[in-house]
Parts: C-alpha cells; sequence; structure tokens
C-alpha cells in the first residue's frame, strides 16, 4: 500500500509528528520538553544537524530544519529528499501515520517534504510472498494553514499518477504486453473521465504505419495504437498539446541482439507511454482546462522468423521511406508514425517521451533528461523552468541542419541510424522529419530506470516526466 496524503486540522496526541522550521523557534507546548528544547537551542546555534529525533516509547517527535539556499529550486528539492528519510525512519520503526506541521512562511517546503514522503513511501510489492517486509506508513496529514485543500489533492493526484505509471514500468513483459497495457489504461482512463480508442493491427496497417508495424514483425503479440483525449468545455487552448510516448514493452534489440546486460531491464522500454498516459489521467482527474491528447505506439521489439533486418526498407505514416541500418534503433520508428499521425490535429505543440538512445545516458546519466526542440524556443523555456521546479531537468542540445544531413540514405529517404558521434541529437533529429507543428523531444533513458536507489525516486521505474509535464501543462493554462 502507498502513503495517502490528507489535510490536517488538528494534532491527535501521542502521535509521530515532524516539525519543519527554517529558522529557530519556540516550538508548541507538549512537543518537547525544557531540557530537548534546550539542546534544539544549542545544536540550532552550532549548526550541527538539520533533523532532530525524539523517541516517545511508542510514537516519534521528528524536527526538521529546512536550510536557507541560495537557489530556491535546490532548497524545494532539499526538502523532497528530508521527506524520504524521514519516512524511512518511520517505515522501519513500523509507523503507520504522521502529520507535518509547518507556518505559512514554509508553504512550498512543507509541500515539498510531504512530496518527497509520499514518493520516498512507494513500493512495488505484487509479486512478493514475504509480506512483512512491506513499509507499513499509510497516511500523512499536512497541517499548515497556507495549504488549501486543492493543493492537497493535486498533490495527491499527481503522486498517485506516478505511482501508477511505476507500477506499469515495474511489471515484467511477462504479464504487461501491449494489450494489457492498453487495457490498464482504458481501466484508469474511464475512471478519469477520458476518452480513450485502442486502434488494432489492422486499424494501423490501414493507417499505413510501416514504422510500428515493421517494429512488430518480430513480435507475437499484435501492435496497438492508443489515442487518449482529455477536452474539457473550459480549455484555454483551441489547439491540443499533443504528448506521443514510445510504447515498446520489451527491447530485445530484434535482429541486433543486445547483449545481457543491456537487456537486463528492458521492460523499462515503454516508459515514455506510461509517462505520457498517466500524466494525462492525472490532468483529467485535476480537472485542468486544457485540451491535451496522448498517443502511444506500442509494440515489442524481438528477433521473431519474420522481424525486420538491416538493410529492409520501410514506409512510413507519412510516405517517407526509411532504410534500417539497425533494428535496434526501433524507437524511433515508432515515435515517427504517431508523430506524423499527430498533424490530424493541427497541434499547438507535439511533446514526445522516449527512452530511446545509450547517447543520452552517456551525456547526463541520471541525472537529467536530454532535449532537442523544433520551432518551440518559448515553450523549451517553459519546460526547463518546470524541469528546475520537479528537478526533473532538462539539458537542451544542440539541432543544428548538419546532424539532419547525417540521417540521410543513399537508397532510401532517411536511415534509421546515424553515426556514433553525437547519438542523442541525431535520434531526436530523425524524428524532427515526421513533423511540420512545434515539438520538443525529451530523451528519458538516464532517470527512466534506476538500479540503485536514489532518495524518493526509488528504485526500478521513477516515472519521470509525471510530475514534469503536469506541471508544465498547469502553467500553460496561465
Amino acid at each position: 500500500m502507498n502513503p495517502t496524503l490528507i489535510k490536517a486540522d488538528i494534532v491527535v496526541p501521542e502521535k509521530n509528528v515532524i516539525l519543519i522550521a527554517d529558522e529557530y523557534i519556540t516550538l508548541s507546548p507538549g512537543f518537547v520538553t525544557e531540557a530537548e528544547e534546550s539542546y534544539l537551542r544549542k545544536q540550532w546555534d552550532n549548526h550541527k544537524k538539520d533533523r532532530f529525533v525524539f523517541d516517545r516509547l511508542g510514537y516519534w517527535i521528528v524536527v526538521q530544519i529546512i536550510k536557507p539556499e541560495k537557489n530556491s529550486f535546490q532548497r524545494i528539492e532539499n526538502s523532497r529528499k528530508a521527506g524520504d528519510t524521514v519516512i524511512a525512519m518511520l517505515n522501519e520503526q513500523k509507523a503507520t501515520a504522521a502529520t507535518i506541521i509547518a507556518g505559512p512562511e514554509l508553504k512550498e517546503a512543507s509541500l515539498a517534504f510531504a512530496e518527497g514522503m509520499l514518493l520516498g513511501g512507494y513500493q512495488f510489492s505484487k509479486y512478493k510472498s514475504e509480506k512483512e517486509s512491506m513499509l507499513t506508513m499509510s497516511e500523512i496529514g499536512l497541517l499548515n494553514p497556507a495549504v488549501s485543500e486543492k493543493e492537497i489533492n493535486e498533490l495527491s493526484i499527481v503522486t498517485e499518477a506516478v505511482y501508477r505509471c511505476r507500477d506499469l514500468i515495474n511489471e515484467p513483459n511477462s504479464y504487461l504486453t501491449a494489450s494489457v497495457f492498453a487495457a490498464e489504461i482504458e481501466k484508469l482512463a474511464f475512471e478519469a473521465g477520458v476518452k480513450v480508442e485502442s486502434l488494432n493491427k489492422k486499424k494501423i496497417e490501414s493507417l499505413k504505419m510501416g514504422g510500428l508495424l515493421g517494429v512488430n514483425k518480430g513480435s507475437f503479440e499484435p501492435p496497438l495504437f492508443m489515442i487518449l483525449e482529455w477536452k474539457p468545455e473550459d480549455a484555454v487552448n483551441k489547439r491540443p498539446v499533443v504528448l506521443v510516448g514510445k510504447g515498446v514493452m520489451y527491447d530485445t534489440g530484434g535482429m541486433n541482439l543486445k547483449p545481457g546486460e543491456s537487456m537486463a531491464n528492458m521492460k523499462d522500454d515503454m516508459s515514455g507511454a506510461a509517462a505520457v498516459t498517466t500524466t494525462l489521467i492525472a490532468i483529467a482527474k485535476a480537472k485542468l482546462p486544457i485540451h491535451v491528447i496522448a498517443l502511444v505506439p506500442a509494440t515489442d521489439n524481438r528477433p521473431g522468423p519474420e522481424a525486420i533486418v538491416s538493410g529492409d526498407i520501410l514506409v512510413m505514416h507519412n510516405g517517407m521511406t526509411v532504410e534500417v541500418i539497425n533494428t535496434d534503433a526501433e524507437g524511433r520508428l515508432v515515435l515517427a508514425d504517431a508523430l506524423s499521425y499527430a498533424a490530424r490535429y493541427m497541434p499547438l505543440l507535439i511533446i514526445d517521451l522516449a527512452t530511446l538512445t545509450g547517447a543520452a545516458v552517456r551525456a547526463v546519466g541520471s541525472f537529467g533528461i536530454v532535449a532537442i526542440q523544433q520551432d518551440a524556443d518559448e515553450e523549451i523555456r517553459g519546460l526547463q523552468d518546470s524541469g528546475w521546479h520537479t528537478w526533473e531537468r532538462i539539458a537542451e542540445f544542440p539541432n543544428w541542419d548538419e546532424y539532419g544531413e547525417l540521417m540521410k540514405s543513399d537508397v532510401a529517404d532517411l536511415k534509421n541510424l546515424g553515426p556514433p558521434e553525437a547519438g542523442a541529437i541525431t535520434a531526436g533529429k530523425f524524428l524532427q522529419f515526421f513533423t511540420s507543428y512545434p515539438h520538443i523531444h525529451l530523451d528519458i533513458a538516464g532517470p527512466a530506470f534506476l538500479t540503485k536507489r536514489d532518495s524518493y525516486r526509488g528504485m526500478g521505474g521513477t516515472g519521470v516526466g509525471v510530475r514534469l509535464l503536469f506541471d508544465f501543462l498547469k502553467r500553460m493554462i496561465k
């Protein structure tokens, strides 16, 4: 069970309490003794510690100091990390609930602290037989007069979307095939009032999506193309924002088979699809007045007897031809069809999310997202602002014409793989041949799946992109 957040109005006696402060203040009577307060004051004056924990023989009092930072975004991130640390301590003590208390001046810090607790308290335990290892914290209260019920509800919706996104990524491919993924998303969409349609192989063939069909040829499971739409009556945009997510449910590399270590976590190759769909569902649940469409091309990439091979030529949805150089460069093929399909909506902006290249991982590691954009200068600045606010930071790479020349083929219009250099850029540049609308490509290969725990991001699927996109689209409304 993942923890839930509620707005607290009172503090129940003899319960776990977390007191947040940024400068020394006299604590409310009843929380700490006079001797403890004297100790806190001395430690505070000497700047020796930023967290104090008092055992009350059955419940805990935690005093958390949020230190000032020159960078306000860093301070908010520190608050999230502190929340993760505290919930880990409470889970270790088998606690089930706690209340965060903070003054109005610490509104942002207290919300971020709660967010860190919520995200840090996530656990994917569906397949665990030893239930004793499960985390125990189930409820977090936030008592801050400056925080509204609406803000509590919105934070709950976003973190719930991250939970669902992580769940989908962490599922094994033996369960989460393209059809099961579609069924899971359709269920969530129905609950949120989101319009959803799944196009089957026959319909995909009629649309001549040669990239998606080509990648699917080696798979035992037919492809799907999902369309989700949230269009409220009070939408501020006449033309929709289109989100496109790479939905390669498992990537073996196809006939250009990946080596064993590289294939270990390839169930995460649908992280982009999970992120855009759960983001749209969160937007609907929060009833944000913005028209958004999500497109997901979904398939496996496997070395079956009919699989495409190097040298094959595919005819894409927009009529362009692509020479297959390497079948492990499959993500851009399925995304290209979705990007050209998006043109029918005359979108205001297209954003795609994809675990696309190892080059992006080598460039920025797991600390950020690689981006390139086309005709979206203002939008990328807004997205970068959201990246700082959510700490899902974006590194914009250049989009020079020369990179496009590297993707030209001698026997077709394009080839699906460029030279070893600038691989993250050429992959994004390839995608831009398939849309004439403002477009931002986000390569999330680095932060999408972690093999070691990283604070509130956890281990395994991180759900990167959900908080980023939600924040960006919410800011677009303004």
